[in-house]
This record gives C-alpha cells, structure tokens and sequence, in this order.
C-alpha cells in the first residue's frame, strides 16, 4: 500500500490510496482487519480513482446508510467507527476530505444504557504517555464540566476566563437574541460551566501562550481548497479547529476493545461519567441540574446511575444510631 507521505508533490490523492495509506497505519491486525471492511467498501462506493477532495460529507454518510443502514446495531456502530476515523486521520495530515456528516449518529444497542466509567478508569487513560497533550485536556474538560462536547469544542482561547475556571458556551438548543438569518455566536445567549484542578494544570500547557483561536486544533492546516470559517482556524497557527468527528476518533482508537471499532468511549460518557460521580458524592438534584443545565429534572434521570458501592454506603446510614445530616 501506498502512504500520504510517499506522494509526490503535486500528485492528486485519490480516494483509494488516501484509504490504502490510513489502513496501512493501523499496527493491529484484528484492527486492519475490521476496519478494512468499513474503509475499503466506502472507498469503493465514493470511487477509487477520483480525487479524495471532490468528495462531499452527504456522499459519505450516504455510503453507509446505503452499504450498512440495515444491518445489526453493533454491525452499524462498528463501520461507523472505523470510516469515521479515516477522514480525521486525513484531516490530521493536512488532507482535504469528506467527513461523516453529523446526521449519521452512532445506534445505542437495546436495553443497554450509557456508561458511567470509574474515575480510576478516567485517571488511568488521562494519565497514558500514548495519549496527547490535546486529548487529555479535552477529555478532563469534558469530565469536569460536564458540558457536551459541542460546546466545548467550539470554544475560543479568546473566551476562556483562566483564573475563573469557567467559560461561557453556546448551549444546545440555544436561541438567538435577534431573528436575522445567520446570526453570529455573540448573538446567542451563552452559559457558563466550569472546571477545576485537573483542567487548569492542562489547559495552559496546550495554549502555550496563544491568545486567540480555537482551543482545540488538528495537528495541521487544512488541506488547499478547503473552505474554513475565519473563527474555526487559528489566525497565528493557521491550524483548523477539531472536529467532533475527529474528536470521537480518537477517543474511540485509545478506548478500542479487541481492535473493534465501535467498541471504545462514547464523548457523551465523559458528561454522564461527571454527572453520576457528583451524585454519588451527594450532589442535590437541584445542583446537578445547575450543572448540566438540563431544564427538566427528568432530563437528568438517565445520567445519574449510582454505582453499587455509593448504594452500599448510602444504606449505611439506616444502622441504628447513624447520624446524618
């Protein structure tokens, strides 16, 4: 297989060898292995020989509905995955291309619920030497926030409150202030959420005195061509704000399980991860809905799972002369 890097100057890349290169990266062979069936059969249906770039988001979305838009939940998840992280792999390398279009979500499998992970399981991965400066702070931020992960991601150096530990986003569902058409995210009433210790010993690190821009970048400028809004490019770096694409990407190839794609963290597991730890900590239903600004305590229900231990230890307080406040 032909790699990115072995291209000549000026040779246009095409659809099939920007797949050959990315599955040739991948060191795992259970891993080539699933994420070959994905990758190769979506590469086929955009066509193998015209140029990656002159591909568009719908026809990638369209490539799955159509390949695996009825087959099994895990089957589903699992192609998603893997093609998923094949373009945030080009976009990384500063290729122009076609992304998985938000319309395309991940399918929850019946009767299962989302996670909540331990916090020593969110220390350990945080804490990987294999995982960058940009994913660790991405990921703390999510935990402590509990914000979704849209919002954080489209935050600005510019917007950060450092000594506050807080900034404000732009809240799902969020209504603009006036009714013009193309209303500019000022317009937008904003929220706050906050961090703490473990963010802002990350956060600076990774600005490293950039005062402007997004928070989080690809690791390259985009591609030639590719049309970017001035707010999702760094004005110093020229590198490109992170997508949520690329974001789940990554998270889902540090996370995998058994080299199945599908198989890592879901970014919305960070939130509810945060939500439920609070809770069990002793967090009133009025403060947790604070946090995650849910409007409707029964909004909240499906984030707070206590764990069997804080069950155990909430029960402790029916023995005989417990004192609780």
């Amino acid at each position: 297989m032909a790699t990115v890097g072995q291209l000549p100057a000026g040779k246009v890349l095409t659809v099939r060898t920007a797949a050959d290169a990315f599955l040739n990266s991948l060191n795992n062979a259970n891993t080539l292995r699933s994420y070959g069936t994905g990758v190769g059969k979506t590469a086929e249906h955009l066509g193998d020989a015209r140029p990656l770039a002159t591909a568009v988001d719908d026809e990638i979305g369209a490539a799955l509905e159509l390949l695996w838009g009825e087959a099994a939940v895990n089957t589903w998840n699992a192609r998603r995955a893997a093609v998923l992280s094949w373009p945030g792999w080009c976009a990384e390398r500063g290729y122009d291309g076609p992304e998985v279009p938000a319309r395309v979500k991940r399918v929850t499998p019946p009767d299962s619920e989302t996670p909540a992970h331990s916090k020593m399981a969110i220390d350990r991965l945080i804490a990987r030497r294999d995982v960058h400066l940009r994913e660790k702070t991405l990921w703390r931020m999510l935990y402590e926030t509990c914000a979704r992960a849209e919002e954080i991601l489209g935050i600005n150096i510019e917007e950060l409150d450092l000594a506050g530990r807080r900034v404000r986003v732009k809240a799902k569902g969020a209504q603009p202030r006036t009714r013009r058409r193309g209303a500019p995210r000022e317009d937008f009433v904003l929220e706050p959420v906050f961090w703490d210790a473990g963010t802002a010993r990350l956060l600076p690190r990774l600005i490293k005195g950039r005062t402007r821009g997004p928070v989080f970048v690809t690791h390259r400028r985009p591609g030639p061509g590719k049309v970017v809004s001035p707010r999702d490019v760094c004005p110093d770096t020229g590198l490109a704000r992170l997508s949520y694409g690329q974001a789940r990407a990554l998270l889902d190839a540090h996370t995998v399980r058994g080299g199945v794609p599908g198989t890592g963290w879901d970014l919305h597991e960070w939130r509810h991860s945060g939500l439920t730890h609070l809770g069990e900590a002793g967090a009133s239903l009025p403060m947790l809905m604070a946090k995650s600004r849910h409007k409707k305590p029964e909004n909240l229900r499906r984030y707070f799972k206590p764990s069997a231990d804080a069950i155990a230890e909430l029960t402790g307080f029916l023995v005989p002369g417990t004192r609780h406040g």
